[in-house]
Parts: C-alpha cells; sequence; structure tokens
C-alpha cells in the first residue's frame, strides 16, 4: 500500500517551515550540497507567504554551517519562458535584502538558488544541472582568476567565482531511472510524492513520518486537497490551451502551404499558423484562468502574457 503523502512544494510552504521539520529540508539540502547542513531560520520576506494564490515563490532561509551559507527553494509548477531570469532576479532580491545599508560588501554571504521545476526547462539530458561563475583567461581559457593568498585567508573560497551565486536547477519530470542514490531518492520523491520503503537518504524517512496527509488538521487537509485539485486543473487547462493552440495551427500552415503550392509557402504557414494557434491557445488558457478566479500574476507566470494584457482580456 502506498504512503500518501503530501507534496513536497506544498509542504515547504506550509509544515516544512515549523523547527520540529527543519530535519525533513535540511536532509534534502544536505544530500544536494553535501555536508551537513542546519536551518537557522526562515528569512521573513514578500516570498515567504504561506497564502494559497503564493504558492509558485520561493521560500527563503539561512542555513548556517562553518560557511554561514545563505539558501533559496524555489519550486514551481508552471512553464515560465522567462524563468532563468526569474532565477537571477530571485539571487540578486536576496542579496540585497539581507545585507544592512552600510555594510562592507564583504558582509555578503554565498547565496544558492535551488529550483525545483515542474516542466521543461531547456533543453538537456540530464534532470540535475549546477552553474557558477568562472572568470577565465581570454588569451588562455584555461587560465582560472583565484582569489589572492589575503583574500583566501578572509573569504571561503579559492578562487574569485567561488563568492558568487551558484544555481541548482532540479528538473524532477525528467528523472525516469531506479533510484540508486540519495539525491536519486529525493528527486523520485519529488516527482511521485512516494518514498521507497528501502529509501535512506538523509530526511526522507522522516519525510514519510511527517508528510501524512491523514495527519493533517481537518481544515489543513481540505486546503490540501483544494490546492492539489486547483493545481491539478489548472495543469489541465494550461496544456489543453497549448496542444490546441499546437493543433490548429499545424492545420492551418498545412493549409495555408497546401493552398500555395510551393515548399515556401508551406514552410511559412506552418511557422505562421503555429505561432498564431500559439497565442490564441494562451489567451484561450488566460481566459479560463481568469474565469477561475486565478490572480493576475498567477495567470502572467503560467502564460507568459502581461497583467495589462491580461485585465483587457473579456
Amino acid at each position: 500500500m502506498k504512503d500518501n503523502l503530501i507534496h513536497f512544494d506544498w509542504a515547504m510552504k506550509r509544515l516544512l517551515r515549523d523547527k520540529s521539520n527543519y530535519v525533513v529540508l535540511e536532509g534534502f539540502l544536505s544530500t544536494l550540497l553535501g555536508g551537513d547542513l542546519r536551518i537557522k531560520r526562515f528569512l521573513e520576506s514578500e516570498a515567504n507567504q504561506a497564502d494559497a494564490t503564493d504558492k509558485f515563490n520561493r521560500a527563503d532561509m539561512l542555513v548556517e554551517d562553518s560557511n554561514g551559507r545563505l539558501l533559496i527553494v524555489e519550486v514551481q509548477n508552471n512553464r515560465e519562458l522567462d524563468y532563468f531570469h526569474r532565477m537571477l532576479y530571485g539571487v540578486s532580491k536576496t542579496i540585497s535584502e539581507y545585507i544592512n545599508l552600510g555594510d562592507d560588501y564583504d558582509k555578503v554571504r554565498k547565496v544558492y538558488s535551488i529550483n525545483i521545476v515542474y516542466f521543461d526547462l531547456g533543453q538537456g539530458e540530464d534532470y540535475v544541472y549546477h552553474g557558477k561563475t568562472e572568470f577565465r583567461g581570454l588569451h588562455n581559457p584555461q587560465d582560472i582568476l583565484k582569489l589572492s593568498v589575503r583574500q583566501r585567508e578572509i573569504f571561503v573560497g579559492k578562487e574569485a567565482g567561488d563568492i558568487f551565486p551558484e544555481y541548482y536547477v532540479l528538473r524532477v519530470n525528467d528523472f525516469d531511472k531506479v533510484a540508486k542514490t540519495p539525491l536519486d531518492e529525493w528527486v523520485q520523491f519529488l516527482k511521485t510524492g512516494e518514498i521507497d520503503s528501502t529509501a535512506t537518504a538523509k530526511g526522507l524517512p522522516e519525510a514519510r513520518e511527517r508528510l501524512r496527509v491523514d495527519s493533517l488538521p481537518k481544515a489543513e487537509k481540505q486546503a490540501y486537497y483544494r490546492d492539489m485539485e486547483a493545481l491539478r486543473y489548472q495543469r489541465s487547462v494550461i496544456k489543453t490551451g497549448w496542444y490546441e493552440g499546437r493543433a490548429d495551427g499545424l492545420a492551418e500552415g498545412r493549409a495555408e502551404g497546401r493552398a500555395e503550392g510551393r515548399a515556401e509557402g508551406r514552410a511559412e504557414g506552418r511557422a505562421e499558423g503555429r505561432a498564431e494557434g500559439r497565442a490564441e491557445g494562451i489567451m484561450a488558457t488566460a481566459l479560463n484562468l481568469k474565469a477561475m478566479g486565478m490572480s493576475k500574476e498567477v495567470i502572467a507566470q503560467a502564460t507568459g502574457l502581461s497583467v495589462d494584457e491580461i485585465d483587457k482580456l473579456r
């Protein structure tokens, strides 16, 4: 019998911010980054809201180890074409929010941006990616700029790039393997919401015990099921809009191409038809989400339309 466990994104915004449940998120972070990480506190910001309409935003936390790291964990369910820009914005905002006015620049903490996405972000064959800054020689690409001896005494890193933010992207829907490593066990849980009875990755045994749907108070359980159903419906609406837009575009493209009777006409017709079809599909999706009562900000995130464009939809 499968465990009826709370989805990680909902748990992160509601349950894992409770100090008694830090062990679950600490286990995930320790598995991903290595070492033994301890959450000191969640940072109070506009991103750390538990409101259901804000469930796509990030959760900022201060993690204390020997280096005093600062981490952003973000779960994203819906497609965003500009999500890489959002990652950059989130890191920049975190750095600027949590350094006091007048502090020296060396007070900026090391920032890790951890992004759990449930859509196709970019193109690649892996399901976990890591990115960081490197300063390479323009004339000798093998020459990496390092810190001076004095700087290495003051700072943690051995290279200039070690001071800068690092990014992790977990494309969990692309995981289709048998979990053989602790990180795989975590990715499998993030994707399926299930924890294998043999899983031993740090934090997962605690997650199995503390993230049971049946353990939620009645009001919380109702809110959970309501949010999950809204999320499923929203995904369905968005997927339908994209597929319908693509199908209409292909049909129009083929028709126009056949009428012109030339290879160029067919190519141009398909391209224009797909573009028009996608645009119509996005508009239809936005209208449906608007009718559901979704906020303009959430609709903008899901469709890529601006708030002004959404206001004009009728």
